[in-house]
């Protein structure tokens, strides 16, 4: 055996184990971070990172690497092949529609944000009340709310009360459901978590999967809520395959 080859082996397993880490996350991981978590010098780390993103099984963002399409998880829906299907789509939308992007989704009873993808011309909304707290003023969280079932939403209501935040946020569950029946497919929220900013949102669904696609913007943008709707209703058809898809693999 020549002598090199414990070396090539150890490259190869130190490389798994960063993918592996990536693999891991549902967000965007640093090198910083993964050195640390591997145990890795910081340059021994670059390089190997360097070398599975020339592979295609990593794949870096501004904020971290996320999987990339080489990657063999990307088979089954671990947390960071959904975050790199997220990422796609939301970084899409930013850059088409001009606003930060937001995917989330209903999951163990609750309601989470899974990836939030902006930019210096298309910032995001300051989320400075918990999702829990907030999911009833939010277009995203309206959007869960009318997808599940109405047992499910009864529940999530009673353990999570409707909160004011600004004097246009909906009071009662009887109003939720009234606005969720005037425009079945898109939630809007103007102002009602923030003010000064509006959202819409509208469903991905598939298979073991009940979430949510929206961007926001600035109350004073002129965007027509008819455009918004009509791509946020393209590209959340689109991630619906594809998460369908990673779910029946």
């Amino acid at each position: 055996m020549p002598a090199s080859a414990p070396t090539l082996i150890a490259s190869v397993s130190r490389a798994l184990e960063l993918a592996d880490a990536v693999a891991r996350s549902a967000r965007p991981v640093p090198a910083k971070q993964l050195a640390r978590t591997t145990g890795l010098s910081l340059g021994t780390t670059y390089n190997l990172l360097r070398t599975l993103v020339h592979e295609g099984y990593l794949g870096q963002e501004p904020d971290g690497f996320v999987l990339g399409p080489a990657h063999p998880s990307q088979g089954a829906l671990s947390p960071g092949a959904l975050l790199a299907k997220a990422r796609s789509a939301l970084g899409g939308l930013r850059d088409h529609l001009h606003a930060a992007a937001y995917l989330s989704r209903y999951e163990d009873g609750e309601i989470e944000i899974i990836d939030i993808v902006d930019g210096p011309a298309s910032p995001r909304v300051d989320l400075w009340v918990g999702v829990q707290d907030s999911a009833h003023a939010t277009a995203f969280g309206k959007q869960i709310l009318a997808s599940i079932t109405p047992g499910e939403r009864a529940d999530y209501l009673q353990r999570h009360p409707l909160v004011s935040l600004t004097p246009y946020t909906v009071r009662t569950p009887g109003e939720l459901e009234r606005r969720a029946g005037m425009s079945p497919g898109v939630s809007v929220d103007d102002q009602e978590y923030a003010l000064g900013s509006k959202c819409l949102a509208v469903p991905v669904a598939a298979r073991g999967f009940v979430g949510s696609l929206a961007v926001s913007l600035p109350v004073a943008s002129r965007a027509s809520a008819e455009t918004l709707a009509r791509e946020l209703g393209a590209a959340a058809e689109r991630l619906s395959v594809a998460i369908g898809t990673e779910f029946t693999i």
